[in-house]
């Protein structure tokens, strides 16, 4: 249905402005029009076409005086299906982007959001959450549609996806693919839990992949939580610190403990989803048993601990990089000696 009405809109907007469109004016002559085909072009029939060319018609068709348009028109606008308000933003959008490429892709955004099944006030939402989709050209825009389709986001929740985190449309192809790996072989996620986590956390893909590595071995070592738990409590839309602090707040109030090798502990630990999912209110009470200010203080505490725990491993980082050092060191002094004893053999 989505793509019926942005074919339907396009082609209405496409006939109304046959001598004044975005893609230049448009001469059918005694074309006769056939139906929309699958990609949306209006085609003329081969009888139509020989007419044109046929030798008896001699009279020249009205020249060109005009150089194709390339910016959107605020009428061209209303006619797809905005408000004049509408209309007016978007125009002022795109001229703020003047001298970049705006005005050249503005069209072929605004197809592509349309082709999703968007309606008018949800495509101008998500261009004003994104406004660099008015900068990327058609080709980007298809390829990354396409690759969010093959990786299981289909109608429906493609545009959730794009309504919600727009931004996704402006990541490579190659990066949500690089991202998409880590996510199954290196965190062991089913193909459909990665559908799973880019439908509900798809700002995960412009996560730092080395935080998001470590964010997931926290919780899986040493909170003990398994992929799918980690999918329904939708983990990727904390940080490490949100989870960190709130599972170290449990674990000294004695309500969380670390699952041994055989996953048993000796409490009943609380399930991920009711330590993430609800506000910090909500959690305090009915989970941790504590109060705001304990857990204000205990955040400053976990804060300098944290800071100390990053300070002691860059020093120890440093330290190696200096051993390293002195191990080139070392072996060049060899190399460079043992030259030399060479020389002094040959000259004897």
């Amino acid at each position: 249905m989505g793509t019926r009405f942005a074919a339907s809109q396009i082609l209405r907007w496409t006939l109304r402005n046959a001598t004044h469109s975005v893609f230049g004016p448009l001469q059918f002559g005694r074309c006769q029009l056939q139906p929309l085909c699958a990609g949306g072009r209006l085609l003329c029939s081969s009888t139509s076409q020989g007419t044109l060319q046929s030798p008896r018609h001699t009279h020249e068709p009205h020249p060109l005086s005009r150089q194709p348009v390339t910016e959107l028109s605020l009428p061209s606008l209303v006619d797809m299906g905005f408000t004049d308000s509408q209309a007016e933003q978007i125009s002022d959008a795109t001229s703020k982007l003047r001298g970049t490429s705006a005005s050249k892709h503005a069209l072929s955004t605004l197809t592509a959001l349309f082709v999703l099944g968007l309606n008018p006030s949800s495509v101008l939402k998500v261009l004003e959450k994104c406004p660099e989709l008015y900068t990327i050209n058609e080709l980007q825009l298809q390829q990354r549609v396409g690759n969010m389709r093959k990786l299981g986001l289909v109608e429906g929740s493609l545009q959730r996806v794009v309504s919600h985190f727009p931004q996704i449309l402006t990541v490579p192809v190659k990066t949500v693919k690089h991202m998409v790996l880590l996510l199954r072989e290196k965190c062991q996620f089913t193909s459909q839990q990665v559908t799973d986590i880019l439908r509900d956390s798809p700002a995960v893909i412009l996560e730092d992949k080395e935080q998001l590595e470590y964010k997931f071995q926290y919780v899986y070592y040493r909170m003990g939580v398994k992929q799918a738990d980690m999918v329904k409590s939708r983990l990727f839309r904390y940080t490490l610190e949100e989870v960190r602090c709130r599972h170290c707040f449990l674990e000294r109030r004695g309500l969380y403990q670390t699952p041994d090798k055989k996953g048993q502990t000796t409490i009943i630990n609380s399930k991920l989803d009711s330590i993430l999912k609800i506000d910090l209110d909500t959690f305090l009470t009915d989970v941790a048993n504590g109060s705001a200010e304990e857990y204000e203080v205990f955040q400053r505490l976990m804060a300098r601990e944290w800071q100390e725990e990053e300070q002691l491993q860059g020093s120890i980082e440093a330290d190696s990089d200096d051993d390293e050092e002195e191990d080139e060191e070392d072996e060049e002094d060899e190399e460079t000696s043992g030259k030399s004893a060479y020389r002094k053999r040959r000259k004897r």
